[in-house]
């Protein structure tokens, strides 16, 4: 029998799906047990053996701990562990910077043998060049088994496959995922530079462009040496800079221009940004 203890605090960002598959997806598919999204509170830790499943799951943020294998390794943000969960195991989220993971539970077909190819390669923690595809598959498989029609088990399986594929071939794709990557940030970055008088949320651009908004921000940071919201403030800061000097406009006009809704909280940007008052700065440019 299974054997496990689990501590969790309740975090309503722990969002998790639990499936029974059919006797058919049991003789013939890849099938779904578990997925789900975690964002852990101050505790989190679970300790199994014997359990009929095989975890896949990558770290968003946060950090944590795997023990298996009869080794403690140490998990961070864009690691990723893959572990046949009949052997004992548990892992723990850090109490200081507790961890948010994507998973999944699953099960069926040759799974097994998909897991000792795996492990030939492998070991159980590994850290790719990007986590993109595999938060993209984790993601579909939630969208999909949200609710149950008659083919979800059929395109579960298909969508199983495609994980177990992705983690056979991780290290000869990961040039290819790394360039996929970096081109939707361009893309991304393109919008904000053609938007940014906008209200720009997070989580319209993670769905608009299909992407975490956890992964989206770490990566954009990685890739561009600053957050998205100190982005856009820049380019706002930027644009009120040539209208107060070009034009003369308010600064309440200008704020409005820019993007901003509170002058005020204009005005303390713009000062924090040049280290001078918006009239200042527009007299000293003008004389």
């Amino acid at each position: 029998m299974p054997q496990h203890t689990a501590e969790h605090v309740p975090n309503p960002l722990d969002s998790r799906i639990m499936k029974t598959p059919s006797a058919v997806a049991r003789r013939a598919f890849f099938y779904l047990q578990e997925c789900g999204h975690l964002k852990a509170g101050d505790s989190h830790h679970t300790s199994r053996q014997n359990l009929q499943s095989f975890l896949f799951a990558v770290v968003l943020d946060g950090k944590g701990s795997l023990n298996y294998d009869g080794q403690l390794r140490r998990l961070g943000a864009g690691d990723c562990f893959f572990i046949d969960c009949r052997a004992p195991h548990s892992y723990q989220s850090d109490a200081q910077q507790p961890w948010e993971l994507l998973w999944v539970h699953f099960n069926g077909c040759t799974t097994e043998e998909y897991y000792k190819l795996f492990t030939a390669q492998l070991p159980p923690v590994f850290h790719p060049v990007s986590t993109l595809k595999f938060v993209s598959l984790l993601q579909e498989l939630m969208r999909l088994n949200a609710e149950t029609y008659a083919d979800t088990e059929v395109l579960t399986s298909g969508l199983l496959v495609n994980l177990l594929t992705t983690l056979l071939t991780v290290n000869s794709i990961s040039e290819e995922t790394d360039s996929a990557l970096q081109a939707k940030l361009k893309t991304v970055l393109a919008h904000i530079d053609a938007n940014f008088t906008s209200d720009i949320r997070l989580d319209e651009l993670a769905k608009r462009f299909d992407i975490s908004k956890y992964y989206l921000t770490r990566e954009f940071k990685r890739a561009y040496g600053e957050t998205i919201f100190q982005h856009i403030i820049g380019l706002r800061i930027n644009y009120a800079k040539r209208l107060l000097r070009f034009t003369d406009k308010s600064v309440e006009e200008i704020s409005t221009l820019c993007g901003f809704n509170d002058q005020s909280y204009f005005s303390k940007q713009f000062k924090k940004a040049e280290n001078v008052t918006c009239l200042a700065f527009r007299r000293r440019w003008r004389d």
